[in-house]
C-alpha cells in the first residue's frame, strides 16, 4: 500500500481508539467530554479515496466529506449506535451508522453508509434522523426529506417533508411514504413517540409556512395517526410554545425521543433566537404528562446546552442542535449534541438529575423586572444560608 494511505490509516486508528475525558466544565446538570465522539476524520479513509494507483496516480481525494453532526442515538445488541448526518463536499448529507461499545468514545462507522429506497425521486437531500425503538417492536428513523420548490424560481427555495423508514437492525430500512400533515404546508424535526397514544401513533412535529421560517407556526406540535404505513396527522396540537425574547422566538423543535420518568416525559429539544449575527440554537428541556404527552407540565428557564468555546465555530457557527440521546440502564443519560454543524459531541447526565433539573428550575417569568425578582429571591435566600454558616 502506497505510504500516504498507511499514514492515513494510522491517524484514523489512532483517533477512533483515544480516550475521551470529562472536561472540568461544572453545572451540576450535566458533563460535557473533551473531544467529540464523530468529526469528518472519523470517516473511514477508503470512503474518500480511490486506492487504484492507476486511477489515483496522486492519491487524491475523490469523494470528501466536510461533517459529521446531527446523530439519532440507540442501543442495539449491546452497542450504543450513532445514525449520523454525514455531509460530503457536494453539500448532499446522508445517514451512516456508527457503532461502540462506549459512549463517549471509540465510534466506528459501518463498511458502508446507508443506501434509503429511492422512493421519492423529487428528494434531493436527508438529514437529521431521529430514531424511536416503538412499543410496536419497530426501530422507526423519522428524518427531514428535502425536494426544490418548483414552484419558486428561487434555486435555494426548498420543500421539507417528514419522512419515515423502518428497520430491526439499522441495517435493512424499509421506507414507509412521508408523513402528511393536512395544515401544516412544510414539516422538519419531527420525532415519533415511543409508545401508542390512544391507541395511535404519536408524532411531534414541527409546523412551518415555508422552509426556513416557521411562520404561523407556533412551537412543537403534536399529532396522532392510526396507521404509520400511511402516516396522516389531520390536527396538530402546540405543546412547548414559541414565545417573544426567549429562546425560542425564532423556532423550536423536538429532539431526542422524549425519555419515560416516573414523573413524565422529559424532552430534550432545541430552541432558536434571531441574533445581530444570525441565528443562534441552543438546546433546553421541558417534560409532558405521562397520561398525555402533548401536555406540557414543567419547563425551566432558558437554555440547558449552548455552545462553548469551539463549539462555537463551524460551518453555522453558535449553533447546538441535538437528535439523539440515549437513556442507559443505569440510569445514566448520554446527549448526542452537534455544534456548528461541524461535529458531535456527547453530554453526560442521568435520569435523577435531569428530573431535578427540569421540575425544580423556575420557569422564565417572560419580563427582566420578574427575572431580576426571580434572582434576588435566591440571592437573599443564599446569604441567609451563609451568614448562618
Amino acid at each position: 500500500m502506497n505510504p500516504i494511505y498507511k499514514r492515513m490509516f494510522a491517524e484514523y486508528a489512532r483517533l477512533i481508539h483515544e480516550k475521551n475525558e470529562k472536561t472540568s466544565f461544572y453545572n451540576g446538570i450535566f458533563s460535557r467530554y473533551k473531544n467529540p465522539v464523530l468529526t469528518r476524520d472519523h470517516i473511514p479513509p477508503f470512503w474518500k479515496y480511490d486506492f487504484d494507483e492507476e486511477r489515483n496516480p496522486f492519491c487524491m481525494e475523490r469523494l470528501g466529506v466536510n461533517a459529521t453532526m446531527n446523530s439519532g442515538a440507540i442501543k442495539l445488541d449491546g452497542k450504543y449506535c450513532l445514525v449520523a448526518r454525514v455531509e460530503g463536499n457536494d453539500r448532499k448529507s446522508f445517514f451512516a451508522v456508527a457503532r461502540s461499545d462506549s459512549p463517549v468514545d471509540g465510534f466506528v462507522f459501518d463498511d458502508y453508509p446507508i443506501l434509503l429506497p429511492d422512493t421519492c425521486p423529487e428528494e434531493t437531500n436527508v438529514y437529521d434522523m431521529r430514531l424511536t425503538l416503538h412499543e410496536d417492536g419497530w426501530i422507526y428513523g423519522v428524518f427531514c426529506s428535502e425536494s426544490k420548490d418548483t414552484s419558486n424560481p428561487d434555486l435555494s427555495a426548498a420543500v421539507a417533508a417528514a419522512g419515515i423508514v423502518r428497520t430491526k437492525n439499522l441495517v435493512d430500512f424499509e421506507r414507509l411514504p412521508n408523513l402528511k400533515t393536512i395544515n401544516s404546508p412544510q414539516q422538519r424535526n419531527v420525532c415519533l413517540h415511543p409508545e401508542f397514544v390512544n391507541g395511535k401513533y404519536a408524532f411531534y412535529t414541527r409546523p412551518m409556512d415555508d422552509f426556513i421560517e416557521t411562520g404561523s407556526g407556533g412551537g412543537i406540535g403534536f399529532g396522532l395517526c392510526d396507521d404509520i404505513t400511511h402516516a396522516i396527522i389531520d390536527e396538530e396540537i402546540i405543546t412547548s410554545k414559541r414565545k417573544y425574547h426567549t429562546i425560542t422566538e425564532a423556532k423550536n423543535g423536538a429532539g431526542a425521543v422524549p425519555i419515560k420518568t416516573d414523573r413524565g416525559w422529559i424532552h430534550i429539544a432545541h430552541g432558536v433566537r434571531n441574533t445581530a449575527a444570525g441565528l443562534r440554537y441552543v438546546i433546553y428541556a421541558f417534560a409532558t404528562a405521562l397520561n398525555d404527552p402533548s401536555r406540557v407540565i414543567a419547563e425551566p428557564s432558558g437554555y440547558m446546552i449552548a455552545p462553548l468555546g469551539s463549539e462555537r465555530v463551524g460551518d453555522v457557527s453558535n449553533v447546538t442542535f441535538v437528535n439523539g440521546a440515549i437513556a442507559d440502564d443505569d440510569g445514566k443519560v448520554y446527549i448526542y449534541y452537534a455544534s456548528s454543524d461541524t461535529r458531535l459531541h456527547v453530554a453526560e447526565t442521568d435520569i435523577e438529575r435531569l428530573k431535578d433539573y427540569v421540575f425544580n428550575t423556575p420557569e422564565d417569568p417572560l419580563r427582566s423586572v420578574k427575572c431580576v425578582e426571580q434572582r434576588r429571591k435566591l440571592i437573599a435566600e443564599n446569604l441567609k444560608i451563609l451568614r448562618e454558616r
